[in-house]
């Protein structure tokens, strides 16, 4: 499928033009699966930021919470729509919180250096100017510190616990993250959650849990998963994760 067709163009239509009668947008753009072209409707999430000319206020902060709910509610699919609200005067803070809709819920949080890259290499414009040239690039260094930074304080903790790897999200996001990471730290390039899969396959990780991920994915349809497949799952998972997030903190930063 063309990214162009797999794109929720009525979806993004509808989001734009309400987004703008709340707050003063000047740009909206799209960076993760969308702009990379692994965008899968229904399944994949839409990675927004909007670019805004002046700092959100309490009504309209009410408004946005209201505008998202009321969008997933009309359109399921809308469920997987975050944006980060970014006022363009603060665009160049690389550390500020920006309001955020992410996960059914408003709060606040920074554009990472990851995002920041996605924008700049290859951010994709619905509305307004592109980010090329206001979003600041992201050096290799800020990208590397970040993406260990995550894998050690973030990653590593959660693989040491068992519970949270009975989730889907959890199996699928730790082994995709875990490889998009150590190629971006070898080798200072972002890819997909597709291209993710391929790594994962050629780095030997446990081939029925890259199946498991690649058809929840992929496939034609949502699959069952039986209790003692989720368990093992999750145990195959987590160990994977965890040896695997050591040996990437210890190696040489770099190519």
């Amino acid at each position: 499928m063309d990214a162009s067709e797999a794109r929720p163009t009525r979806l993004l239509e509808r989001f734009t033009a309400e987004a703008g009668r709340v707050v003063p947008l000047e740009a909206l753009w799209a960076h993760g699966s969308l702009a990379l072209g692994d965008y899968r409707p229904g399944r994949s999430d839409l990675d927004l930021v909007a670019l805004v000319g002046a700092p959100v206020t309490a009504p309209q902060r009410q408004r946005l919470e209201q505008l998202h709910r009321t969008l997933i509610a009309d359109v399921p699919e809308a469920a997987g729509l975050h944006c980060s609200y970014v006022v363009r005067a603060r665009l160049a803070d690389a550390g500020r919180d920006h309001v955020t809709w992410a996960q059914s819920r408003l709060f606040e949080r920074p554009v990472t250096p990851v995002t920041r890259r996605e924008l700049t290499t290859g951010g994709l414009s619905l509305y307004g100017p592109g980010p090329a040239g206001l979003v600041a690039e992201v050096t290799d260094q800020e990208l590397a510190e970040f993406v260990r930074g995550d894998l050690r304080d973030f990653w590593y903790p959660a693989s040491a616990r068992p519970a949270l790897w009975l989730e889907d999200i959890w199996v699928d996001l730790g082994l995709l993250t875990l490889a998009r990471a150590s190629v971006t730290l070898r080798e200072g390039r972002l890819i997909t959650k597709g291209q993710a899969l391929e790594v994962l396959t050629a780095w030997g990780a446990p081939a029925e849990v890259v199946r498991d991920i690649h058809h929840r994915r992929y496939g034609a349809r949502p699959h069952q998963v039986s209790p003692p497949w989720r368990i093992r799952r999750g145990r195959l998972a987590r160990t994977y994760v965890r040896a695997g997030i050591e040996r990437t903190l210890a190696s040489r930063p770099g190519p």
